[in-house]
């Protein structure tokens, strides 16, 4: 059954998620270089199918897209050209690093652990891909 993936894109980091088969749970998959993720992603589908991106979109109280988003753009134009059958939607990404370091602190992770950007990432993209999966009740 395809999985939906979640991303949060950094420009040295990309974190992502993935759904449970049934949409219905979002858990931290990995951390991988932007140089590799098209490859990550292609050999991920070849084994488990990938039927959306939930991508992290970067955006001022405001409500306007932040500085870090005409990166996230760039991405998005790549990711759509690898995957053209794949649907990409986008979710607000403001204070997800903040939750994902409550959510380290709140799961009894050590100070040292906690410093781990990758870490971070991972759980930045979960709660990126759980916020979407609970809005569109999957």
């Amino acid at each position: 059954m395809n999985r939906i993936i979640g991303i949060d894109y950094g420009r040295k980091r990309i974190g992502l998620a993935v759904s449970d088969p049934l949409g219905m749970f979002a858990s931290p998959l990995d951390t991988v270089p932007p140089a590799k993720i098209i490859e990550y992603l292609k050999n991920y589908a070849a084994g488990e199918g990938i039927s959306l991106f939930v991508v992290g979109y970067p955006m001022n109280l405001n409500n306007t897209p932040a500085e870090a988003a005409r990166y996230v753009d760039e991405f998005l134009k790549q990711l759509r050209r690898s995957f053209p059958g794949t649907p990409v939607e986008l979710e607000d990404e403001r204070f997800t690093s903040v939750l994902a370091h409550r959510a380290m602190i709140d799961g009894g992770m050590k100070k040292m652990d906690r410093r781990d950007k990758a870490a971070v990432d991972k759980i930045s993209a979960a709660i990126i891909l759980q916020s979407y999966l609970d809005r569109k009740k999957y």
